[in-house]
């Protein structure tokens, strides 16, 4: 395969707006899609968002929504009206509740329905759902089935079980893949992590770096290993 498609987003995963926008400023060409997750938007709120638009930026607004249906069409619908081009829900919370988020994000916001965390392994999952999980990949699938039959512009995974989720759904179902690592990174709180160039190669149409670019001594220099990892034939 001579090159790869996979699309990289900065996690901005920082304190406050003034943060945030010194990072994309930094990064400058090297990034133009970044991630706004829970700690960044409950202390800045749109405002965040509304600074990387009008920095040319795309969004990727990981809220990763989990309640009533109508409640998540409506939090998915002020989603679409910040211009964000990805969405995060939680598959766990059921077809309709994902058909839902797709109904108010509408055509220019892709919803993403989260599987299983990366932070999980399958004993902590099974822990956590009060039954015994045989394999993480096999719970990714059934939840993955779930977000194919709301209709949802893809799944998050992490890389280990996007071959399984290729498998059955192909094309269908744009795979994100957080936890992405370069080569002799910590893994920090992630369980399941994947490099770049791996993921991409699997069938990852997004992957998510944090600390691997936004930790490291020079911010630009990462991305740009980042970037000839997925270029490379």
């Amino acid at each position: 395969m001579a090159g790869v498609t996979a699309i990289p987003i900065v996690a901005l995963d920082v304190a406050s707006l003034a943060e945030a926008m010194a990072l994309v400023a930094r990064l400058g060409d090297a990034c133009r899609f970044y991630k706004v997750g829970s700690e960044l938007f409950t202390r800045e709120g749109p405002a965040v968002v509304r600074e990387l638009r009008a920095s040319g930026c795309e969004v990727f607004l990981d809220l990763k929504l989990h309640d009533i249906p109508n409640t998540v069409r409506q939090g998915a619908a002020a989603a679409a009206a910040l211009d964000v081009r990805l969405l995060t829900v939680h598959a766990g919370g059921g077809e309709e509740m994902v058909r839902a988020a797709v109904e108010g994000a509408g055509a220019g916001c892709g919803v993403l329905a989260v599987t299983v965390l990366t932070s999980l392994d399958a004993g902590a999952l099974g822990r956590a759902w009060g039954r015994e999980v045989v394999s993480v990949e096999s719970e990714v699938v059934r939840l993955a089935e779930i977000a194919a039959a709301a209709g949802a512009h893809g799944v998050v995974c992490s890389g280990h079980e996007l071959a399984a989720v290729r498998a059955v759904h192909g094309e269908r179902l744009a795979p994100l893949v957080p936890g992405i690592r370069l080569a002799g990174g910590a893994t920090h709180d992630q369980a399941r992590v994947m490099g770049p160039r791996e993921a991409a190669r699997a069938g990852a149409r997004y992957i998510v770096l944090g600390r691997a670019v936004t930790a490291a001594a020079d911010p630009v220099a990462a991305m740009a290993r980042v970037r000839s990892e997925l270029d490379a034939p």
